[in-house]
């Protein structure tokens, strides 16, 4: 008969060869309150669609590393975000990301169906 310390070291060595271990992103989300009221910013807003490989930033398509350099210049401005039904949420948060490195960028997500 095995003994218990060679079924708990098999058990212990099945788990760790089995186990992932992931960097998950971290986003701040905030809230708009009832009765805020938001000032109108000069820009007008940009539709950004996010596909589950492909986005559009006001229908021109570009891949994420690119998106810093498209969106520099919009501070302060409004994005809306239209999340297609297949996108991940670790997709979303990459995204969300990125956008984070522009100052003052106001971001709505959208809901889908």
């Amino acid at each position: 008969m095995t003994s218990l310390i060679d079924v708990i070291f098999l058990l212990l060595l099945f788990f760790m060869l089995t186990s992932t271990f992931s960097n998950f992103g971290e986003v701040e989300l905030s809230g708009s309150g009832a009765g805020q009221g938001a000032e109108a910013s000069q820009l007008p807003p940009l539709f950004l669609r996010l596909g589950e490989t492909d986005m559009s930033v006001n229908g021109d398509a570009l891949a994420l590393t690119s998106l810093v350099a498209r969106l520099k210049g919009s501070d302060g401005a409004q994005v809306l975000v239209s999340v297609q039904a297949e996108v991940t949420a670790q997709r979303l948060t990459d995204v969300l990301v990125v956008m984070r490195a522009i100052p003052d960028l106001n971001v709505t997500i959208l809901g889908g169906a």
